[in-house]
């Protein structure tokens, strides 16, 4: 227990325009000043929100069935929340109601009153978080209301009752209208229904074969699921090599090719391997996605404006990421690395990394990353440096030249780990690019 309150102090504490010219009788043009009622969200810190990001990451590790689709769902609504919170304080940005998916209406603040956008902000985190992580623990539920009480007294500060009021009704406002708009995706049950008893195997030549005692794959339905933005639920990543167990053929290559590499790792591949692994009780691929544009932001000490635009680009890219790749592996069903080096090369043979439940084709921790990549490159450009710290003090940090490196890594890593061949990946870290790419055409300025 003492061990959680330090963890917990330590997210706690870590942390004019013109409008229009009117013309006179004499014809002088007079600009007129428009007053600014509420501070601009570019003038608020963000230290705040990566407090909360901090915390969601605690959830996704100690919540039972956070797995990586279903963190990247919970990651994706929150920085919606996020974004929706604070837009209208965001000069020459506007809301993504009309852009995705069935987001019809969300609650607009009104424009002639005053509000505290961080109080507005931490306060939708909170609410959100409340909604998406019922089933956590009670001490997960304790620190999530310890974190919405420290905000909510440090904003209090030099505010009025009114305002204060006014900003915490319309976060929660805007939380509980986005977690209304969660609960038709087809995800909502994703963290109680990983391996839904009532799904059929199906079976054929190539088909995914269980590697442990899972024998019911994880969530075989998630494709099925609603993606944010229209365009990503039609990216449909092409069909992998032709299957087949003659050793002349490309199939056969790529599986030989696997076993090979497996039998001679370096140090290095190895450490690359297990700082990717992400598995369970981390904070899955998306998290770590995630953490990377956290580093790059608290590096850059962006301001609350900018943290939300990329959390949320990040979180929505991530989300369509995760419904795309799963789509794939349910559609082509293809065998794991694990279970057709067995049957041709080598039936002893066993991955570096323990074998996750699920079909092969495609990656995603690739696709993921493709997405990623896409996103912070279009903020922090081709050839920002920076070092990994994920894992820390477990793990030691990685230092990267540009994303493209860290995207690269992440993708390969699942190839020395001996989980995926490597057209899986590559094919998954193309289509991520796309889905960015969709994300970065939506409208997010006026």
């Amino acid at each position: 227990m003492k061990k959680y309150l330090i963890l917990l102090i330590s997210i706690v504490f870590s942390i004019t325009s013109f409008t229009s010219c009117k013309k006179n009788k004499d014809d002088v043009v007079i600009p007129q000043v428009k007053k600014q009622i509420s501070k601009p969200v570019s003038s608020y810190e963000s230290d705040f929100v990566v407090n909360w990001l901090n915390l969601h990451f605690l959830l996704i590790k100690s919540t039972p069935g956070f797995t990586p689709p279903v963190a990247a769902r919970s990651l994706g609504y929150t920085s919606l929340a996020l974004y929706e919170s604070v837009v209208y304080g965001m000069s020459g940005y506007k809301s993504l109601v009309g852009q995705l998916n069935d987001l019809s209406a969300l609650p607009a603040p009104d424009s002639t009153k005053e509000y505290n956008w961080a109080l507005v902000a931490s306060t939708s985190q909170y609410t959100l978080l409340k909604e998406l992580y019922l089933t956590t623990s009670d001490k997960n539920q304790l620190a999530i209301d310890s974190v919405r009480k420290f905000y909510e007294t440090k904003f209090k500060i030099g505010t009025s009752d009114e305002v204060v009021e006014r900003s915490i009704r319309f976060g929660a406002t805007i939380a509980s209208a986005i977690n209304e708009y969660a609960k038709i995706d087809g995800g909502v049950n994703g963290n109680t229904s990983n391996f839904p008893s009532n799904y059929a195997l199906p079976s054929g030549i190539g088909f995914w074969k269980p590697t442990s005692n899972q024998l019911i794959p994880l969530l075989p339905f998630w494709g099925k699921n609603r993606t944010m933005i229209k365009a990503n639920s039609n990216e449909i990543i092409p069909a992998p090599i032709t299957f087949s167990f003659e050793k002349n053929s490309d199939f056969f290559q790529q599986g030989k090719s696997v076993y090979e590499l497996s039998k001679n790792l370096t140090a290095e591949q190895k450490a690359i391997a297990s700082f990717f692994a992400d598995g369970t009780g981390s904070i899955t691929p998306p998290g770590h996605n995630f953490n990377v544009a956290k580093i790059l932001l608290v590096t850059d000490k962006a301001k609350l404006d900018k943290v939300a635009e990329v959390f949320v680009k990040i979180g929505l890219s991530l989300n369509d990421a995760f419904i795309s790749c799963w789509r794939a592996k349910y559609n082509y069903f293809l065998m794991s690395p694990s279970t057709y080096i067995n049957q041709t090369i080598d039936k002893s043979w066993q991955p570096f990394l323990s074998n996750p439940p699920f079909p092969d084709y495609a990656s995603g921790h690739s696709t993921s990353a493709g997405a990623t990549v896409e996103i912070l490159e279009s903020f922090f450009g081709k050839s920002v440096n920076f070092e990994d710290n994920t894992y820390n003090p477990i793990l030691p940090n990685r230092k990267f030249k540009s994303l493209e490196d860290y995207g690269q890594e992440t993708s390969n890593s699942r190839v020395y780990g001996g989980i995926h061949y490597a057209f899986s990946c590559k094919k998954g870290y193309e289509s991520g690019k796309i889905i960015g790419k969709n994300i970065l055409a939506l409208n997010f300025k006026k």
